[in-house]
């Protein structure tokens, strides 16, 4: 069950559509690769109701170069403790103008700006002492040097009952709101590897988004989300992971499904279970997690297709990996088709019909008295997928369409079909 509806649920009214830099980038993408991303996007996918251009991880690192931390490094940070986009891979950023001018472009395309932060506060600003504005604590005496993250070394956790706390985290937004930002991912907070979810420091966030004034869409990685603490991630952030970093490896495909099974009912307008980026066309150029390096991506044309439709219909936000401007026409065609879009936009009650092993069926209701059916065969030989009109609701004859060949099935009375290894059919029913 899903808690009321807040004001910040406005902000996500949909599930949110964008690209994000990490997958191809990891932690060392640079400003013309933002800039050129973003104008593929506007021109190629806006139409489509693709939005966000998401900044990912260590953009105040001057000398990052991979997915790989660089462990105790120097930071770019201004007088208040605050981390700020590095000159050297941001040149617009110099003057201290940090990331409005790079914003400024991406809504001049018509376009969102968005940017990833880890929880806390720098750790080189609690061992220098700096101050905090808005408080005459400091940076050391509102840091919790106990909580750390386990994978990056670059801030201590806020001590959410010190004194100066809140007034950090509302200096940071507005400082992200002077710059123009659309979207938050803050990482390390809905699950860590050492202490579980941190929800005082997800709370003092979403007093500080408030208190800013400007409307962003607050991201909360990585997971698995406990689901225990559905109703405070909905009360507090408009999408938070359901899993680990997501790769194109099929067994993290397979394991989503039961992710999605059980967060399938705290799926709500503004607030949005996450299945993480869609890691298609060309990924790793200079990210060597996942398993490899630069590539294309190793999921299948049929695994591709079952991704997108589970996404789909479970209404996942829609992050996309990829280094957008050398997307060939089939990976295109995944994230401009604007039938399986409608059914991600505007479907409402997504469901697991039934699971028999690996033959999976799962379903949704549309506008105007029309059902959405997905069917998937996670199983490692051919196999015949069914499911009766009965389970679904529906009584016979129905009028079938297939959304991603984009074309009529005729008069169906039944669905049973005979589908490959890892493979799905994505229906529309009348």
């Amino acid at each position: 069950m899903v808690t009321s509806a807040k004001k910040h649920h406005q902000y996500a009214a949909t599930p949110p559509l964008g690209w994000n830099s990490w997958d191809c980038y990891g932690a060392a993408v640079r400003e013309e690769e933002i800039r050129g991303n973003a104008e593929y996007m506007a021109e190629h996918l806006k139409p489509f109701g693709w939005e966000y251009v998401v900044v990912d991880i260590q953009w105040y690192e001057p000398g990052a170069v991979s997915s790989h931390y660089r462990q105790f490094v120097p930071l770019e940070m201004d007088a208040y403790s605050r981390l700020m986009p590095s000159v050297e891979r941001f040149p617009s950023a110099a003057g201290g103008q940090g990331f409005k001018p790079l914003a400024d472009y991406v809504h001049s395309l018509g376009l969102k700006f968005g940017i990833h932060i880890m929880r806390g506060i720098p750790r080189q600003a609690a061992h220098a002492d700096t101050p905090v504005l808005g408080t005459t604590a400091t940076a050391r005496q509102i840091a919790h040097p106990n909580s750390i993250c386990p994978w990056n070394t670059d801030m201590y956790g806020v001590d959410a009952s010190r004194d100066g706390a809140a007034a950090y985290y509302n200096s940071l937004f507005d400082l992200y709101a002077s710059w123009g930002v659309d979207f938050v991912k803050v990482d390390d907070i809905a699950a860590s590897r050492l202490y579980g979810i941190h929800l005082p420091e997800i709370e003092l966030i979403r007093s500080a988004i408030e208190q800013c004034g400007r409307p962003m869409v607050l991201s909360l990685s990585p997971g698995p989300a406990p689901l225990a603490h559905a109703e405070e991630l909905a009360a507090n952030a408009n999408m938070w992971r359901m899993t680990d970093d997501y790769w194109d490896i099929w067994h993290l495909l397979y394991n989503m499904f039961e992710r999605c099974e059980k967060w399938a009912p705290h799926v709500a307008e503004g607030r949005w279970p996450d299945c993480d980026m869609l890691p298609l066309g060309h990924l790793g150029i200079r990210s060597v997690d996942g398993g490899g390096s630069d590539r294309w991506t190793r999921f299948t044309r049929d695994e591709q297709l079952t991704m997108m439709s589970l996404w789909s219909i479970f209404r996942s936000p829609l992050m996309f990996g990829g280094e957008l401007r050398d997307n060939d026409d089939w990976t295109l065609s995944l994230i401009t088709n604007e039938e399986v879009l409608e059914l991600h936009r505007n479907s409402r009650g997504a469901r697991q019909v039934l699971r028999d092993g690996d033959r999976i069926v799962w379903a949704s209701q549309g506008e105007n008295d029309t059902t959405y059916v997905a069917l998937f065969n996670a199983g490692e030989a051919s196999d015949n997928v069914s499911v009766s009109l009965e389970q679904l609701g529906l009584s016979a004859p129905v009028q079938g369409r297939d959304l991603w060949k984009r074309e009529s099935l005729g008069t169906l009375d039944q669905l049973s079909f005979q589908l490959p290894p890892h493979s799905s059919l994505l229906l529309k029913l009348n």
